[in-house]
């Protein structure tokens, strides 16, 4: 396979718009999971008879094939980047929903009861309490998510809104490399880059785990 690297600064345009494209349609899929994935978790943590039907349900979800997800949708949302945002949030909610509940399954029930005992509501005890100490789980989950999207993006060019997947299609279809090798390392380069604004974005928002590592490195 012979890649013709002249292609790629002769045609920056075109993939800063595709990688542009590509976000457009990955990052509210992640968004729009997370808010579903949320209050259907919490769901599941506190009423225990609904989680086998919670869990299950973006289970089988997830075992839909996603270009047949997508033509499935079609006769409902039509060519429009609501069919790839909506199908990509769907796949977002089997790993969203699970390492939500299992964070919340990780807060110690004695953490629960002292926030009781100090007469503060089951509301704000879920807000304060536990989804501050759920978030390195559900932020674990985040992750996983997000390099999914960005990955299975790409398929939702076969309805017009894959981002980067159509250099895939455009170089499959002229049979010319370049383009798919140009799709293959902006994808790669933007999971990567997302994955560690992530890891940031958790590193800056639960400070007690820094202090815990600080506290057994100088032990």
């Amino acid at each position: 396979m012979t890649v013709d690297w002249g292609w790629f600064p002769d045609h920056t345009g075109e993939m800063a718009h595709l990688t542009a494209d590509h976000l457009s349609t990955a990052v509210p899929a992640v968004l729009l999971g997370l808010l579903i994935a949320l209050p259907l978790a919490v769901l599941a943590h506190r009423v225990r008879p609904l989680r086998g039907f919670v869990l299950g349900l973006s289970n089988i979800l997830y075992t839909i094939p996603s270009l047949a997800f997508f033509v499935l949708l079609l006769p409902i949302t039509g060519l429009t980047r609501t069919t790839a945002i909506t199908g990509l949030t769907a796949y977002t909610l089997v790993v969203l929903v699970r390492n939500t509940v299992e964070g919340l399954d990780a807060v110690p029930a004695k953490v629960r009861e002292a926030s009781t005992a100090m007469g503060t509501r089951p509301l704000r005890t879920l807000l304060t309490v536990e989804l501050p100490l759920a978030l390195p789980v559900i932020m674990a989950g985040v992750r996983v998510s997000t390099v999914m999207s960005i990955s299975l993006v790409s398929v939702a060019s076969y309805i017009g809104y894959g981002g980067l997947g159509q250099l895939f299609t455009d170089g499959f279809q002229r049979n010319y490399p370049t383009p798919v090798v140009a799709g293959v390392i902006l994808t790669l380069l933007l999971a990567l880059v997302a994955d560690a604004l992530l890891v940031t974005v958790q590193w800056l928002c639960t400070p007690w785990t820094r202090q815990r590592h600080s506290m057994k490195r100088g032990a």
